[in-house]
């Protein structure tokens, strides 16, 4: 029996299978490209090319695309970033006391206690840090991603890059090319401002020790793993699956919920096949006037979501249950 958990983002969105023992058995990285709805039903389908002969028995949804992820694919648990990624960081170690998260277009830091969630942050206006504004300076700069930390670590010296701002970094960025520069001590200054930017904002007025876990796609770069072990004076640890934890903590949520509960509300993999559209309508049913979405699977209704009392998301669940 596997558990399936979904993490859509506004970058990307990750699926994972864990086993009973909550160890990642299959893991799909896809772009979401503002259509959630299309990479679900493209990583369900590369599921159900590889897993149709066997039980997924839980599903679990989270991520800034949790809603509709949860309606589409029938979850049994709904979490936010902030509870997957903890569930799955203390799953490998029990020791953790910080997480340190950067994804495609936020970031956000967890304060652990006793294996309680006591204190987090998230980043609430700009995406400099992040993986896409990375993406785009190792783009500018004709290098490869996956090669962007590598370079600053060969670089001798730091050069001091603004990092309060994507703008202002990346003309800072341009000014000290135009300064003769190199590459490496560029992209090292600029770990470096990005680091402190995250320190200074995100993680200001948190009380930061070890054990630090280093999660999300952003994870992957050397240099900013090294410039967060410069600046806080300890060992930074990146986690196997690191840019896939949420998924990983939505499944085992998920596994956990459906073992008490005895049942599942999962669709199943030939969701692929379906023919799935939203329509959207202004409820008058009080001065809210929430934006409802209407998701139709094959012409019929599949679910509804956005209202704040549940009116209509809890008349889908109620009608599933009758049918």
């Amino acid at each position: 029996m596997y558990y399936l958990g979904v993490d859509v983002g506004s970058v990307s969105t990750d699926l994972v299978l864990i086993d009973e023992s909550s160890n990642v058995v299959e893991k799909i990285y896809l772009r979401t490209k503002g259509n959630p709805i299309k990479a679900i039903q493209e990583g369900f389908n590369i599921l159900r090319n590889e897993y149709e002969d066997y039980e997924i028995t839980a599903a679990g949804a989270t991520g800034s695309g949790r809603m509709i992820a949860s309606t589409i694919i029938g979850a049994d648990a709904v979490k936010n970033e902030i509870t997957a990624h903890a569930t799955a960081a203390l799953e490998i170690d029990n020791d953790v006391r910080t997480i340190i998260e950067i994804g495609g277009q936020d970031s956000k830091i967890i304060i652990i206690n006793n294996g309680v969630v006591c204190d987090f942050a998230m980043n609430t206006v700009c995406a400099a840090g992040t993986g896409s504004f990375l993406d785009r300076q190792a783009e500018r700069l004709e290098i490869p991603i996956e090669e962007f930390g590598d370079y600053a670590l060969r670089a001798n010296t730091s050069v001091r890059i603004a990092g309060r701002c994507a703008v202002f970094a990346e003309s800072d960025m341009i000014h000290k090319q135009q300064m003769g520069y190199n590459h490496s001590e560029i992209i090292r200054g600029l770990c470096d401002a990005l680091v402190r930017n995250y320190l200074n904002n995100i993680g200001k007025g948190k009380t930061i020790i070890p054990k630090i876990l280093f999660q999300g796609g952003v994870a992957a770069n050397k240099g900013i793993k090294k410039a967060f072990e410069n600046q806080l004076g300890f060992e930074v640890f990146v986690p196997e699956n690191h840019s896939m934890m949420g998924a990983i903590g939505a499944a085992i949520i998920a596994k956990e919920r459906v073992k008490k509960t005895g049942e599942t509300n999962f669709r199943g993999l030939d969701l692929a096949k379906s023919s799935i559209v939203t329509k959207s309508f202004e409820c008058e049913g009080c001065p809210n006037q929430c934006e409802v979405v209407k998701i139709y699977e094959n012409n019929n209704v599949m679910g509804y979501f956005g209202d704040r009392c549940t009116k209509w998301s809890n008349r889908t669940r109620e009608n599933s249950k009758l049918a």
